[in-house]
């Protein structure tokens, strides 16, 4: 199943992806794609129903939110994947390195700003777990019982913030809109082995980043019960699982995004996001 969000910003509708590619308005059976929904019993009473009897989304330009509404938190995992920790000089991790990203998530296509003076705007896209059960103390075995999907995500970051302001990572990860989801929540079933994903990146048509999750340090199952152990996961919680090697801190010379940029960034069954680079405005 294939779940989205679409409408004005603060007022999305939740919709499902029929097996020809149309959006299907689930209004009539669900208020919203968040925690509530996102439950195994919930799941499987949506992917119940007859798709095809579902009133159809009319509209060129439907805008999509973020798949997931009312995300409790973002937790970040930090280099794990092996190409992008040699591209930026360091070891690989004996334990998943966490941080969080302390803004909210945005559609796949909306427009990104960069904050007042930016210098070193950067792209990072990312395989996204969303939690559909909540846990503490998870074991791998059981890990996967707690997810609901896998979804899109760029984790932009303003590395300046990052590196050159006290070497803080969540300050370098939080400003709005550095968070685009989507374009939909994949449920499992139709994700396959999530370990064997191809993942990538383009900045004005350029592929800087194509890597696979196979080269993922720590896998979904690792990631999540090793949050567990520090955090108690929630429905509607979404991790990020790191990023390949591709990054524009790792270009030689490094390359950061600019006002008129447009990234695009993808994951196999997963679908594409695409974002307009902007500059700040008061």
């Amino acid at each position: 199943m294939k779940l989205v969000r679409y409408g004005v910003q603060g007022e999305e509708r939740p919709a499902i992806l029929d097996d020809d590619g149309c959006l299907r308005d689930l209004s009539e059976h669900v208020d919203d794609i968040g925690p509530l929904t996102l439950s195994a019993a919930q799941l499987a009473r949506l992917a119940a129903l007859d798709t095809h009897s579902l009133p159809i989304v009319k509209g060129d330009n439907v805008r999509l939110g973020s798949p997931v509404g009312f995300i409790g938190k973002i937790i970040c995992i930090g280099l794990n994947y092996t190409d992008h920790a040699a591209e930026v000089n360091l070891p690989l991790p004996s334990e998943p390195t966490i941080f969080m990203k302390g803004c909210h998530a945005t559609g796949p296509n909306d427009p990104v700003r960069l904050p007042k003076g930016s210098e070193k705007g950067d792209w990072e896209v990312e395989l996204g777990i969303v939690m559909g059960k909540p846990g503490l103390y998870i074991s791998q075995d059981d890990a996967l019982d707690h997810v609901a999907g896998y979804c899109v995500v760029n984790d932009l970051s303003e590395r300046s913030y990052q590196m050159d302001r006290g070497g803080q990572w969540t300050k370098g990860k939080s400003f709005p809109g550095f968070a685009p989801v989507g374009p939909w929540l994949v449920t499992p079933d139709e994700v396959g082995d999530v370990g064997n994903l191809s993942i990538w990146l383009e900045v004005n048509g350029h592929r800087y980043q194509d890597g696979s999750t196979r080269n993922l340090v720590f896998n979904v199952p690792q990631i999540v019960s090793y949050v567990s152990n520090f955090y108690q996961l929630e429905a509607g919680d979404l991790i990020i699982t790191g990023t390949p090697a591709g990054v524009g801190l790792g270009q030689k010379p490094p390359v950061f995004l600019k006002p008129g940029d447009s990234v695009r960034a993808g994951i196999d069954k997963l679908g594409i996001q695409q974002q307009e680079i902007r500059a700040w405005k008061d």
